[in-house]
Parts: C-alpha cells; structure tokens; sequence
C-alpha cells in the first residue's frame, strides 16, 4: 500500500516544478507536461519515489542508524527541525560548515567544547571569569548552539542524509556522495538528480510541498523506531525467561546426575 496518494500531493503542490527555460534535461523522466512556462511533475512516479525512501528509511531507523537531514532555506528550516527532532534524528537547518562530514572530528570538538562551557556553569568555573569573558564564552556557546546544537548527539558520522533543495546544500551533496553516504533528496526539476541516490521529484520551494513529504518519512522512520523497540523489548523479555529457567535447569541436571550416579551404584553390586 502506498504510503501517500495522488491528491494529497496535488492539493500541497507538490507537482508545481520549475520554469520550462531553467530546467535540467536530467529531470526530464519525472516531467509529466508543461504549463504556462512551467513543468508539471509526474506525481505517480514521485508516490513510486516517495514509498522507495520511505522504506529504506525506515529500515534505518529500525537498525538504529541516523540519518542526517539539511534544510537551510527559510521555508523549510523550522518545520524540518521539528520534524526530525521529534523522531530523534539529528538537523542541520542554520548553515552548513565546510567539512561537517568530510572533516567530522574537528566538528566533534566544537561540539565537545559546549559541553565544557556548560560543566564551566555547573562547576562554578564560569562564574569565576571576568565579566567580558564570560560574555564572550556565552556568545561562543550561542553561536555553537544555533550552528551545531542540533547534531550534539551524533557521535559518529550519518548513516544517510536526507536534503531539501539539491542546489542549495551542493556542498552536504558532495560531502556525503566523497565518504559514499547515500543520499535521500527532494529534487526539483531545475536541478541535477546524479548525485542523489534516491530522487524524490518533488517541488522543494513551497512549505506545503516539503511539508507533505517530510511528514511521510518521518513516519516511515517513526515505524522503523517503534519495530526497533518492539524487537528489544521481546529480545529482554526472552532475557529474562532464560535466566529465570537457569535454577530449574541445574536443578534438572543435578537430578539426573544423582539419578545416573546411583544406577551405576546399583550395576556394580
């Protein structure tokens, strides 16, 4: 069963593409026609694209890897950060810095550095600084905290990056496609869909459209996160079954030990 259908993408605008003059000959197979100077999306095949991510997300999620999501542009920063914060993934919607993947042990020490400045607060130490220092670690624990708060737990690198609009984040693309970490996008039909390993066609301008997709796969990583959990907690309960039959078992062995024991005692007289 599809994950999402026809005029749920229709009425959030998901088709809209871009101008006909600056489209990418590449997007040509998800162009279903052309209107007022405008391509139409083929939204069938974008249902098609839409439950293929989905899937691989969600199977992700239920081995328990994260997936990176990039959303810079102003209309979809804070409705992607909510999203993905409410399925535990990590975000970067404020800017992306060089080498947040290609250079990630140096970004990990900046990341490590506002965890020093907050003990700093709950040592005491802070409070012990001069007051223009202590204005300036604040301003640094402000700056580190829009930029890379959102990828504080990320101890290791993603195991995928799901990013809206291809062009604007050509650096994460790039970043992810050098270390051969698949990447999931929205791609529009002004841009290269090459380097994306799964393309979602898609309008990547208006909030509705993003909106409608994110909320499907997250989902879809919601589901893999709850089968996740649900194997766990069978895996603990069969746990504890076996440790609760461990007593009744040697008892079982000794049992027989003593049962064997004497039968040979028996033989031999």
């Amino acid at each position: 069963m599809s994950r999402t259908n026809f005029q749920e993408l229709l009425d959030a605008g998901v088709h809209f593409g871009h101008l006909a003059r600056k489209w990418n000959p590449k997007m040509a197979p998800y162009i279903f026609d052309q209107k007022n100077g405008i391509h139409i999306i083929d939204l069938h095949k974008t249902i098609g694209k839409i439950d293929e991510a989905a899937e691989e997300m969600k199977q992700l999620a239920k081995s328990g890897r994260k997936i990176l999501f990039v959303a810079t542009k102003k209309q979809a920063k804070d409705l992607v950060k909510e999203k993905a914060t409410a399925v535990n993934m990590p975000s970067i919607t404020e800017r992306w810095a060089g080498g947040m993947l290609t250079n990630f042990p140096t970004i990990r020490k900046a990341v490590k550095k506002m965890s020093t400045i907050d003990k700093m607060k709950e040592d005491g130490t802070f409070e012990k600084l001069a007051k223009r220092e202590r204005l300036q670690v604040d301003r640094q624990r402000a700056k580190l905290e829009k930029n890379l708060g959102s990828i504080r737990d990320m101890s290791r690198l993603p195991s995928a990056l799901f990013v809206i609009d291809v062009q604007k984040e050509a650096n994460a693309v790039k970043e992810a496609n050098r270390l051969n970490i698949p990447v999931f996008a929205m791609v529009d039909t002004c841009c290269d869909p090459t380097p994306i390993d799964y393309v979602i066609p898609a309008n990547d301008d208006a909030t509705k459209s993003i909106e409608c997709i994110v909320n499907v796969l997250c989902a879809a990583i919601q589901e893999g996160l709850e089968e996740r959990k649900l194997e766990k907690d069978k895996e603990a309960a069969e746990e504890v079954v076996e440790e609760a039959a461990k007593p009744a078992a040697r008892k079982l062995r000794a049992r027989k030990g003593t049962r064997d024991a004497e039968e040979k005692a028996e033989a031999a007289e």
